[in-house]
């Protein structure tokens, strides 16, 4: 049974994704601590999907967040404005001249390599994006006049302050009611969650925003932690993954929430920071979808590679509406976005499906 999404004809967007955009401070092959020079990308999770499918995938996309008004801000607008995500929907705060109301989100990111694991250093506090409220946003209009077929959002977004969980959940019931699909990627962070309620307050908001998700993405760490999932028995294991386990998860999680349409989950074995072993699994209508496997993938920056698995699925579910290309799409884009630096895609779409297709990495002349 096909995922019912509204027609391109019917909407201006073809996704729309609501979240936090910080500026990522690379040192490149150094570290953090002792560089003294940085290259300066954009880079959010929820955003990360959008970006993705309409610098590789070449969909309409938009994304709602919020800046303050000054030279950075403005910075991390250029950029999102290169990768060709539209931009009308970003709010501007008036900024004090400090920072002590409202600022723009920093996120110092070391790569890793061999041994030594990336490391990222968010510095996000009183950000822009983690004051909007409930109002803020004009739903109404986005969803039913301007039209959208796909809406992604995250858990990450809705831990940021004690009023995203609210606007999450105003976003995705007034997205259900226009017949918007929605999306959403758990990606469970203690550290959000702790100065907000902690465990018990992720467990009730993102229970209550899963009424609302068709397609939920998530490891198996996701579900145990955001929506209480726990099942024991383990039969087989790729990495740190428990796919059989996994597997009964969901079985468990659709019967709770029978309005999941999709679920996906990466598969990774990490080996070192620039080695693992790398694949992706979908649930869809009763079966589940697995990728080709691609062992001892070389990776030069793993930040992003789950948000590029989600907008590959997205686009195979938008293009063809078929589970098993979704997930190999899903897979291969995630795989290819790790060969690069930063958080967002570089890859095109005709890379993604040579991989697909078991394409090997001969210079191309």
């Amino acid at each position: 049974m096909a995922i019912e999404i509204k027609s391109q004809e019917s909407c201006q967007y073809d996704i729309l994704s609501l979240g936090e955009v910080m500026l990522r401070l690379d040192p490149g092959e150094g570290r953090v601590h002792t560089t003294r020079q940085f290259a300066a990308w954009e880079g959010g999770g929820e955003y990360n999907v959008a970006r993705g499918l309409r610098r590789c995938f070449g969909l309409r996309a938009a994304v709602v967040t919020a800046f303050a008004e000054n030279p950075v801000g403005r910075l991390i607008e250029d950029f999102i404005l290169q990768g060709g995500v539209d931009t009308r929907f970003i709010q501007w705060k008036d900024y004090d001249g400090v920072g002590r109301t409202v600022r723009n989100g920093l996120n110092f990111t070391e790569r890793g390599f061999g041994i030594r694991g990336a490391v990222g250093v968010p510095d996000r506090g009183h950000t822009a994006a983690s004051q909007i409220k409930v109002g803020d946003i004009d739903w109404e209009y986005i969803f039913g006049e301007c039209g959208v077929r796909w809406f992604h959002t995250g858990g990450i977004y809705a831990a940021l302050s004690d009023t995203t969980p609210d606007v999450v959940i105003e976003a995705v019931k007034i997205a259900k009611k226009n017949g918007t699909i929605v999306s959403y990627d758990l990606n469970y962070r203690p550290s959000l969650w702790k100065s907000i309620g902690g465990h018990a307050k992720c467990q009730e908001v993102n229970r209550e925003i899963a009424k609302y998700v068709d397609v939920m993405i998530g490891n198996e760490e996701d579900f145990t932690a955001c929506l209480g999932f726990e099942v024991e028995g383990v039969s087989e294991q790729i990495g740190n993954i428990q796919v059989e386990s996994f597997k009964k998860m969901i079985a468990t999680a659709v019967k709770e929430f029978p309005n999941f349409q999709a679920t996906g989950t990466t598969l990774r074995e990490v080996h070192t920071a620039t080695v693992n072993d790398w694949s992706a699994i979908c649930w869809h209508d009763g079966g589940f979808y697995e990728s080709r496997e691609y062992p001892r993938l070389e990776i030069l920056d793993r930040v992003g590679g789950g948000d590029s698995f989600a907008s590959g699925l997205i686009y195979g579910f938008l293009s063809a509406n078929d589970p098993q290309l979704a997930v190999d799409y899903g897979a291969a884009h995630g795989a290819l976005a790790m060969t690069t630096p930063g958080d967002t895609t570089m890859a095109s779409c005709k890379e993604v499906e040579k991989i697909m297709k078991g394409g090997s990495a001969r210079v191309v002349r």
